[in-house]
């Protein structure tokens, strides 16, 4: 992507459905034989990933149109996911409980996908070891079968973990008896993907606080659900017009899913005024002003949004520390800003940003999805022109972006070389 800097943006974007709930949605299709239809489905090349792993194993992928999905998985071809499907994304270690939970079985490759540091899927199989599992890793595969099903059991989780608590409930709604899942993640799209699975006919109560209750039934049934907003889409653009000065409607933004975030917003001077329908960002003054932030599980800072937000404190009035609590590996963006003259220094897990009166275009290289978007906002801001290269990280969690920066008078342009 080339991008000319300096040009604040004002106008309205679209927020699109959530990524990290569409894709453990799409997983719980396999939980039963009789349709799911998701709307609000973003279109992204993770979706297309997952939608080709779920066709492999048997499931039926439908587009209905662009942003909605119908899934139906009478019938199973194999249980295994294999290790050119599952090295796309790490998503894709989601269809491990619900094939466990259906069908007794499961080979699933160990996952693949963004480079910010380990991420293990040992939580994932302790619980399911836990619920009457038998699982071994053999040659890069997680071999499980449960011949006599799985069964309830309380499962504590020592960190919390998204797509372990996602994973868990799925293989819990069809268990014999009750799961209590103990330091549960509270994530909005944990919340989400609870109620899709009540809607298919689960027994699930607690969602939303640190202890999840699941009581088995014997089936599920079908069902229709919409995707709820992504926050991180938001928050991105949100981080986008504050950069540049601008102002911007986030429409379908949820206030309530980025609590942390927009109380930080706020203290850096950038007004967020909720709306019926969403969100309008602006800065209320030429200067942005400093504020530390510690990553941390929801409702605290989303990590997903800590290389947005060093991007912004780089042109702060004054001095922030960033701190990285979730994911090891997470400040791989920041070589690529201090080439177009940001004041960062890495101590551990915490970056120390002093501002610049202006980043300069340069050639950066994008490493995973939010540096990605990072190095964008780094020149929408910056003064000449930027080339962000390997955008195919981007594609994975944002759809038609440059379209909506153009929409916002930005100056971008997507080509090949």
């Amino acid at each position: 992507m080339r991008i000319v800097g300096g040009t604040p943006l004002n106008g309205e974007i679209s927020i699109g459905g959530a990524k990290n709930l569409a894709l453990p949605a799409m997983t719980a299709s396999i939980l039963v034989d009789e349709d799911i239809k998701l709307t609000n489905v973003p279109l992204l090349s993770d979706i297309g990933s997952l939608s080709e792993l779920l066709t492999h194993i048997g499931c039926d992928v439908r587009c209905n149109d662009e942003h909605s999905l119908t899934l139906s998985t009478k019938s199973l071809k194999t249980v295994e996911a294999p290790y050119d499907f599952v090295r796309k994304m790490r998503a894709s270690i989601l269809v491990l409980g619900p094939l466990l939970a259906r069908f007794g079985k499961a080979v699933v490759s160990l996952p693949g996908g963004c480079s910010i540091g380990p991420r293990g899927v040992d939580l994932h199989l302790r619980a399911l070891e836990h619920m009457g599992a038998i699982i071994s890793i053999e040659n890069g595969y997680i071999k499980a079968n449960a011949p006599k099903g799985l069964h309830g059991c309380d499962m504590t989780f020592p960190v919390t973990t998204v797509t372990g608590t996602e994973n868990i409930l799925m293989a819990a709604v069809l268990a014999k008896g009750t799961t209590r899942l103990i330091n549960a993640a509270t994530e909005p799209e944990v919340v989400a993907l609870a109620d899709l699975l009540n809607q298919m006919g689960g027994r699930i109560s607690g969602h939303g606080t640190s202890m999840i209750i699941i009581d088995g039934v014997d089936s599920l049934h079908g069902a229709e659900f919409e995707i709820i907003p992504d926050r991180i889409e938001a928050g991105t653009y949100a981080i986008a017009a504050a950069a540049t000065g601008g102002e911007i409607f986030l429409k379908n933004c949820k206030c309530k899913h980025l609590t942390a975030f927009f109380e930080t917003l706020a203290l850096n001077g950038v007004e967020c005024e909720e709306k019926i329908d969403g969100v309008r960002i602006r800065r209320r003054n030429a200067e942005i002003k400093p504020s530390d932030v510690q990553t941390a599980p929801y409702p605290g800072f989303p990590t997903d949004l800590q290389a947005q937000y060093t991007v912004l404190m780089s042109i702060c009035d004054g001095t922030a520390s960033v701190t990285e609590n979730i994911f090891e590996n997470r400040f791989m963006h920041i070589p690529e800003i201090l080439r177009m003259g940001a004041n960062v220094s890495v101590h551990g897990k915490t970056a120390v940003i002093t501002g610049v009166n202006k980043l300069k275009g340069a050639p950066v290289m994008a490493t995973d999805l939010r540096a990605s978007v990072a190095l964008v906002i780094a020149g929408l801001v910056a003064e000449g022109e930027t080339i962000v290269s390997r955008l195919y990280h981007i594609d994975r969690g944002y759809e038609g972006i440059e379209q909506k920066l153009l929409s916002c008078g930005a100056n971008v342009e997507r080509f090949s070389v």
